[in-house]
């Protein structure tokens, strides 16, 4: 399944809602947590499942983004949400350690945010969890948590490599953070490309103009497909020779190479 574009939707609003049912978006993700005043958090866990029910979903991948597990309203969410077919996942703000009980209770897929430093230092003890699928991170919690700058955070390449290594590692699709300038689409567009050379397979987006930068950057390019097929054919026949070493338009390919082609067909095939 494809996550190049994550659209964050708030889950007490139902025309946004519905709008997104309209929009090329992989994955959305209705959002109880932060996009949810806290009076309106009880109408808005209720209301969901009525407003899901209401529009025709398609083939996306449907997830919400509960409130901390340790909290009154993230336990809500969590029974609310497990006796919920069309959620297959749910997105854990905050996460810090082991979130495997969480999904023998619930059943569900877990995308857990890196957005505190204990979060930071336990990444891979998260990442680890039972049905964790991809990973993502807020560098607006990890700037209040620790007292930084949040445009520094958004920067840092430390944070980045690290959710895109600990991805890797234990086979989860690393997915990029929100991009806050709204209007901004070059600078969006920058940021994904930049994401997308760090090895993340898609972006969180909150709003519908992001979604086809999105899904056009997380997608191979004409050039990519390509040249990963003269990689291919190249190489397979260079193997059916004896030969694991070759060149290609003057540049050496090997079985790094060979294999990174094939990624990269795979991914269009999907």
């Amino acid at each position: 399944m494809r996550r190049r574009s994550q659209l964050y939707v708030p889950a007490n609003n139902p025309r946004m809602i519905a709008k997104a049912a309209t929009l090329d978006a992989d994955s959305i993700v209705f959002d109880l947590e932060d996009a949810v005043p806290l009076e309106e958090k009880v109408t808005a866990r209720v209301s969901l499942g009525s407003a899901l029910g209401k529009a025709d979903w398609g083939s996306r991948h449907l997830a919400v983004r509960i409130n901390a597990p340790g909290t009154p309203d993230g336990q809500a969410d969590i029974v609310t949400l497990a006796a919920e077919p069309r959620i297959t996942t749910l997105v854990i703000p905050k996460a810090e350690a082991d979130l495997s009980p969480l999904a023998r209770a619930t059943g569900k897929d877990l995308i857990p945010l890196i957005e505190t430093p204990t979060g930071l230092l336990h990444i891979e003890e998260v990442v680890r969890s039972e049905r964790a699928i991809a990973v993502s991170y807020g560098p607006s919690d990890l700037a209040a948590s620790i007292g930084g700058e949040i445009r520094t955070w958004e920067r840092n390449p430390y944070v980045r490599t690290l959710i895109a290594v600990a991805a890797a590692a234990y086979g989860l699709d690393a997915i990029d953070k929100v991009f806050f300038d709204l209007k901004d689409l070059d600078g969006f567009r920058e940021e994904a490309l930049d994401a997308k050379r760090l090895g993340y397979v898609g972006k969180q987006v909150v709003h519908p103009d992001q979604v086809p930068v999105a899904n056009e950057v997380f997608s191979p390019s004409p050039e990519e497909l390509g040249w990963a097929t003269e990689v291919v054919g190249a190489y397979e026949a260079a193997a059916r020779e004896g030969r694991g070493a070759i060149r290609v338009r003057d540049r050496l390919v090997d079985a790094v190479h060979y294999r990174l082609a094939k990624r990269t067909l795979e991914r269009a095939k999907a």
